[in-house]
C-alpha cells in the first residue's frame, strides 16, 4: 500500500481502502491489551481462557497494523508488576508466549515482520529468554512492520535502568554530567531503536497508562476503549485511528498539526 507521510509524522494512506479512505496513519502505535480476565470472567470462563482468546486479538492487531502500513507496533503483554498475579496465571501467560513464538514465528518472518523484545530479562527463565533471542535473530534483517513485544517491562523500571547506567558512566569519568540531555536519555531507553509513539490505545475503558511507556508517550495521543482486549478486532483499531486523526497535535507548540 502507497503512503506519503504528513507534517505530524503519521503516513496519509495514498490507495486506502473504503473504510480507511483519509485516514492519518500513526508510524508507531502503542497497545495496553487490558480485559481479557473480566471479558472471560463475564462469560463464565477461566481467565486463562481470556488470555488464550486475546492471542487472537494480537494476531488482528498485527494484520491489521501490516494493512494500514503502521511501521511499529508495541504490544503491553507482561509487566514488572504483573509478578503479582496468581502462580498458575503468570505460568500460563509464559506458556502463552512459548506458543505463539512456536506457532507464529515463522509465519511473521516470512510475512516480513521484524520482532523486538523490550523489558528486564531478569527473573525470566532460560528458555523463555532463548526464544526471546531466536524471535529477535530469525527477524532482525526485516523490514516491514516492527512488533515491539513488551515483556516484563516497567517504565519506572526502564528509567531506573537507565539512569543507574548513566550514572555508573558519570562516576566512570566515562561521561560528563553535562553531557546528559534528554537526547541521551532517550538513546539509552529500551526503545531507543524506534520513534515515539503517536498512538497509544488501551482497551478495557481504564484511562491510565499503568507505568507503559512513561517517557516516551509524553506527547502520543491517548485513546481509551470500552472493550475488553479478547474484543479487538479491525474495527475497533479503525476507531482509534481514526480518533487519532481527527485530532491536533501541538508537542507544547501554538500552531496544531492537524491529519487530514
Amino acid at each position: 500500500m502507497n503512503s506519503k507521510a504528513n507534517d505530524s509524522g503519521a503516513e496519509i494512506l495514498a490507495t486506502p481502502a473504503t473504510d480507511t479512505e483519509g485516514l492519518s496513519v500513526p508510524r508507531h502505535v502503542a497497545i495496553i491489551m487490558d480485559g481479557n480476565g473480566r471479558w472471560a470472567q463475564g462469560r463464565g470462563l477461566s481467565r486463562t481462557e481470556g488470555h488464550r482468546r486475546g492471542m487472537e486479538a494480537v494476531r488482528n492487531a498485527v494484520e491489521t497494523s501490516r494493512e494500514l502500513g503502521v511501521s511499529y507496533l508495541t504490544l503491553f503483554s507482561f509487566s514488572s508488576e504483573n509478578w503479582t498475579r496468581p502462580p498458575l496465571e503468570i505460568q500460563f501467560l509464559f506458556g502463552l508466549l512459548r506458543l505463539f513464538i512456536q506457532r507464529d514465528l515463522a509465519d511473521l518472518n516470512a510475512k516480513n515482520v521484524r520482532v523486538r523484545v523490550i523489558g528486564s530479562r531478569e527473573r525470566l527463565t532460560s528458555d523463555i529468554k532463548g526464544l526471546l533471542d531466536k524471535a529477535e535473530t530469525l527477524t532482525m534483517r526485516n523490514r516491514g512492520l516492527t512488533l515491539v513485544i513488551a515483556f516484563n517491562y516497567g517504565g519506572r523500571d526502564e528509567l531506573t535502568r537507565t539512569m543507574r547506567a548513566i550514572g555508573e558512566d558519570v562516576a566512570a569519568g566515562r561521561l560528563p554530567a553535562s553531557a546528559i540531555d534528554e537526547q541521551l536519555i532517550s538513546s539509552r531507553l529500551d526503545t531507543s531503536f524506534m520513534p515515539d509513539p503517536d498512538l497509544v490505545i488501551r482497551t478495557s475503558g481504564e484511562m491510565r497508562l499503568s507505568n507503559f511507556l512513561l517517557w516516551q508517550a509524553a506527547y502520543a495521543e491517548l485513546v481509551f476503549l470500552p472493550l475488553y482486549w479478547p474484543d479487538f478486532d479491525r474495527a475497533a483499531y479503525l476507531e482509534a485511528v481514526r480518533e487519532f486523526s481527527s485530532r491536533a497535535r501541538r508537542f507544547g507548540g501554538i500552531a496544531a498539526r492537524r491529519s487530514p
